[in-house]
C-alpha cells in the first residue's frame, strides 16, 4: 500500500448530508437560500462601506474585508454541494478536493484572525478613546490585514502539502458535503503519523492565538467599561461588544460542528 502514489487518485466521493431524494430536494433550497442571503447581505455591507464616507473608519473597514471574506468562504463549498445534489453527482476530483480544502481553510483563517484584529480595535476605541486614531492609523490597518492574509495563506499551504504527501487506495468516500480536512486524512493509507501533529501545530495560530487574543481583549473592555459612570455608556459599549462575541461564538460553534461532523 506504501508504494501506491496520490498521483492514482482522480476522484473522491461526497457522501453529502443525505441520499433521501426528498430530503435532498429540501436541503437543496435551504442552502441555495441561505447562500443568497449570505451573499447578497455581505455584498450590500461592502457597497454600503465603500460609497459611505461616513463609514471609512477603521472599524468598518475591517467589517468590509470580514464581509468579502465570508462571501468567498461560502463560495468554496456550497456551490459545489447544490451542483452535486441538482446533477445528482457526488465526485469531485483531487485537485478539485484539494483546491476546496485550501481555501476553505485560507478564508477560515482569514474570518479568525480578522475577528480577533476587530475585538483589538474594540479593545483600543473603549480603553485608549484619545488615541484611537493614532494608534489604529491607516498603515497599521493594512499591516494588520496583510499579517491575517499571510499567516492564513502560509498555515493553509502547508495544510494542502501535508495531504500531498499521502497516499490513498480505494473506499475514498468522504463523509460530508465538502472535502474537510479530518475526513481527507482518514482515507490516507500511508502513515499520517507526521501529518497529525503538524496539523494541529498549524492550526494553533489560527485557533487558540486568536481565541486567546479575543478573550483577553474583551476582559480588558470589561473591565474599562465597569469602570465607567455613566449608564448609557456602559448599555452602549455592552451592546458593541455583545455584538462582536454573538459573532465569535456563532463562528466557533460552527467551526466545532463541522470538525464534529
Amino acid at each position: 500500500m506504501e508504494g501506491r502514489n496520490q498521483t492514482h487518485v482522480t476522484e473522491f466521493i461526497l457522501l453529502g448530508l443525505s441520499d433521501q431524494g426528498a430530503l435532498q430536494s429540501l436541503l437543496f433550497w435551504l442552502f441555495l437560500s441561505l447562500y443568497l442571503v449570505t451573499f447578497t447581505g455581505n455584498l450590500f455591507m461592502i457597497l454600503a462601506i465603500i460609497t459611505d464616507s461616513c463609514l471609512h473608519m477603521p472599524m468598518y473597514f475591517f467589517l468590509s474585508n470580514l464581509s468579502f471574506s465570508d462571501i468567498c468562504f461560502t463560495s468554496t463549498t456550497i456551490p459545489k454541494m447544490l451542483l452535486n445534489i441538482q446533477t445528482q453527482s457526488r465526485g469531485i476530483s483531487y485537485k478539485g478536493c484539494l483546491s476546496q480544502m485550501y481555501f476553505f481553510m485560507l478564508f477560515a483563517g482569514i474570518d479568525n484572525l480578522l475577528l480577533t484584529v476587530m475585538a483589538y480595535d474594540r479593545f483600543v476605541a473603549i480603553c485608549h478613546p484619545l488615541r484611537y486614531m493614532v494608534i489604529m492609523n491607516p498603515k497599521f490597518c493594512g499591516i494588520l490585514l496583510l499579517g491575517s492574509w499571510l499567516l492564513s495563506v502560509l498555515v493553509s499551504l502547508l495544510h494542502d502539502l501535508l495531504i500531498l504527501r499521502l497516499s490513498f487506495c480505494a473506499d475514498l468516500e468522504i463523509l460530508h458535503f465538502f472535502c474537510e480536512l479530518k475526513q481527507v486524512i482518514q482515507l490516507a493509507c500511508s502513515d499520517t503519523f507526521l501529518s497529525d501533529p503538524m496539523i494541529y501545530l498549524a492550526d494553533g495560530p489560527l485557533c487558540v492565538v486568536p481565541l486567546t487574543g479575543i478573550l483577553l481583549s474583551f476582559s480588558k473592555i470589561v473591565t474599562s467599561i465597569l469602570t465607567i459612570s455613566s449608564a448609557s455608556g456602559n448599555i452602549q459599549h455592552f451592546s458593541m461588544c455583545g455584538s462582536h462575541l454573538s459573532v465569535v461564538s456563532l463562528f466557533c460553534n460552527i467551526g466545532l460542528g463541522v470538525s464534529w461532523y
